[in-house]
């Protein structure tokens, strides 16, 4: 599984609650945690001004990641002046981050084709994979139940098939996780394959290989078809079967066609309640 995460944080996202939970991300084979806030540049008569006073504000309310952090875990808060992109995969980089963690509040595609997205963003300028969490979820959680959630991060996984390059790809990443994971963090995955029409037995036969590859890295695997408009359906799913996260790749997120088609990833991204892992840059 991912060792070294880097949570990045605007403060209205709720991300920064997780300082407190150090010792549960601990708890889910996390051994590396790096808290972000990026504080824009000020700018005093058009000069871009390092905002000196937000930025100490922002390393107290951050400082509490040091107060919760365990033996043998190393935890990190970086505080920086500049572009949000840009800081991120400059301190990923520099920490060797292998998931980034970022909060979303669901912008309407409107929105995204007049602002843009840090999630389109960074899609389109790293391979780290990225977890992207509504604020929602993380203000509604108890204190109980956030602990529950950061030690199971990612513990059973959803993914959405086709059988096209991106999902091939998507099921090998998850396949790589699991391989690499020194316990067992990640114990489940569901492969559901949706359709419009009854599956070929061309279909059934790839399925099942699919499910027999993910058993292979010791994982508990369930592989089935539906039929129905895959986005409710999947989001259904997430909210009935106990999803830890629906975990999806695609290779258009981010690029300049999709501000005008709105893709099943990007629309996922937009909709979903469940936390999301997504699969950047695939080619």
């Amino acid at each position: 599984m991912f060792e070294k995460i880097l949570i990045c944080t605007d403060f209205a996202d709720g991300l920064h609650r997780l300082t407190h939970f150090v010792t549960s991300l601990a708890a889910g084979g996390i051994k590396q945690i790096v808290f972000l806030h990026v504080v824009p540049l000020s700018e005093t008569r058009t000069i871009p001004k390092i905002d000196r006073e937000q930025i100490e504000q922002a390393q107290a309310r951050l400082s509490a990641a040091f107060d919760h952090s365990p033996a043998g875990v190393d935890v990190k808060v970086e505080v920086e002046s500049g572009r949000p992109v840009e800081t991120m995969l400059r301190v990923a980089q520099s920490y060797k981050s292998e998931l980034i963690v970022l909060g979303s509040q669901g912008h309407s595609l409107f929105t995204e084709k007049l602002i843009g997205s840090v999630t389109a963003e960074l899609s389109r300028q790293t391979t780290i994979p990225l977890l992207i969490l509504r604020p929602q979820l993380i203000g509604a959680l108890t204190s109980e139940e956030l602990t529950l959630r950061c030690q199971h991060l990612l513990r059973y996984l959803l993914i959405p098939y086709d059988g096209h390059e991106a999902a091939n790809f998507l099921v090998q990443q998850v396949k790589r996780l699991a391989q690499k994971q020194p316990g067992r963090f990640l114990e489940r995955c569901r492969v559901c394959w949706m359709m419009n029409s009854l599956p070929t037995p061309s279909e059934r036969e790839t399925l099942s290989q699919v499910k027999a590859d993910l058993e292979t890295a010791n994982l508990q695997v369930e592989a089935d078809f539906r039929q129905g408009t895959a986005l409710t359906k999947l989001l259904e799913m997430a909210q009935m079967d106990e999803i830890s996260a629906i975990a999806i790749a695609s290779g258009t997120l981010g690029k300049f066609q999709e501000w005008f088609v709105s893709s099943f990833a990007a629309e996922l991204l937009r909709q979903s309640w469940c936390p999301v892992l997504f699969f950047p840059n695939i080619h």
